[in-house]
């Protein structure tokens, strides 16, 4: 039974009616543009076939009441009066009151509405399940308030949600491919200017994310300091942000800087300069230039700017010279979590389970492996 059918179904069971409507948005897994959303730069995520599912219907009075079958919990709050909660099984329900909190700050009259909601995106796994949610909760409340869907608009407002109701500091990314995903493609977005550009997967191949089953630990500090050195060399060189330093502009005086900003600041610039030229081998159908260009994003982000870790660098290292691998990297924020391939598609099953095989055995570890395909954002499916 898929996903969809499994909440209308707990909707009839609980209801006794079927669902006024379901809603669904995706997480997401980025091929390639990594640490670059925070300096204004480029990224190329795409949608997966992974999402967090919403069926519901309208209430006549300010009152959400959504049942979470993944918790086993249910989260109940007017949308006149907002407030935290600090109970460990009501914090799912935070996103929720999150998104509220952030539609009615943008001045959208809200109304309420009960249902139910799972999903299948791993937590934790730097898929952004969070997202998922997020983008899920907006449509739901679109659909019952009648709000007009523009989904940079609302992927802005489920940022502010996560930033200031939920206090994660995230970039743009994560809400912008949920909302704003194209089956088959790759989504390469400017987030500056939130402008985005679709990229057809090359021809028969898929996207293979492999959990390394690692976690990222005590890495807010990190993610931090790492923030505050590139804003450091972007001051260094009079740019709003790194995004506006080329490569050789960089080089010219980046013998005056600290050895480690001069390394944080090499990998964003290269990285945008990486991510565009992805964009660019994708729109040709190159997967081999493709490939490579993942190689040198995870090459870079271990040595520069030192966000992966003995899990990553392993997966990474087993899955490259694999038959039919063109390119393997660490993706999201690093630290653990995840690593994606692109593989030819008639080995992906294959593939998929030689890593699994070898990764256990190098690190005892097992990971999940994961053959995603592109879809479409944030939408109401029925």
């Amino acid at each position: 039974m898929s996903l969809a059918d499994h909440v209308a179904q707990e909707f009839q069971r609980r209801y006794g009616e079927t669902p006024t409507c379901i809603v669904r948005a995706p997480g997401r897994v980025n091929l390639i543009g990594e640490h670059t959303d925070y300096n204004d730069g480029f990224v190329l995520p795409m949608a997966i076939d992974r999402a967090f599912y919403l069926a519901l219907r309208p209430r006549n009075d300010n009152y959400v009441i959504a049942h979470s079958l993944d918790f086993d919990s249910v989260s109940q709050f007017s949308i006149e009066e907002l407030d935290h909660q600090n109970e460990r099984d009501e914090l799912w329900g935070e996103y929720l009151k999150g998104v509220a909190w952030s539609l009615g700050e943008a001045g959208y009259l809200l109304q309420g509405w009960e249902g139910v909601g799972s999903g299948d995106v791993p937590i934790g796994a730097g898929l952004s399940s969070s997202a998922a949610i997020e983008l899920a909760t907006a449509r739901a409340f679109a659909a019952v308030s009648d709000l007009p869907w523009h989904p940079a608009t609302m992927a802005k407002i489920c940022q502010r949600a996560e930033n200031d109701w939920i206090g994660v500091k995230t970039g743009i990314m994560d809400q912008m491919i949920s909302a704003s995903g194209v089956a088959n493609h790759a989504v390469l977005i400017d987030c500056r200017s939130l402008e985005t550009r679709s990229v057809p997967i090359p021809a028969d191949t898929v996207v293979v994310i492999m959990d390394t089953s690692t976690r990222r630990e005590l890495v807010t500090s990190a993610y931090n300091e790492r923030r505050e050195q590139c804003e450091t060399a972007a001051r260094f060189y009079g740019v709003r942000a790194l995004r506006d330093l080329s490569m050789p502009v960089f080089d010219g005086q980046s013998w005056a800087l600290d050895d480690v900003v001069r390394r944080r600041a090499r990998h964003v610039i290269s990285e945008n300069e990486r991510t565009t030229q992805a964009a660019d081998a994708m729109e040709a159908g190159d997967a081999v230039l493709l490939g490579r260009l993942m190689n040198a994003s995870h090459d870079s982000l271990r040595d520069d700017f030192e966000v992966t870790n003995d899990a990553l660098n392993a997966i990474v290292q087993i899955a490259r010279p694999l038959n039919g691998c063109y390119g393997a990297r660490m993706t999201g924020g690093g630290f653990g979590g995840c690593a994606v391939a692109l593989v030819d598609e008639d080995a992906a099953a294959a593939f998929a389970e030689t890593v699994s095989a070898a990764y256990h055995t190098q690190t005892n570890l097992t990971a999940t492996i994961y053959i995603t395909h592109a879809t479409d954002g944030a939408a109401i499916i029925s």
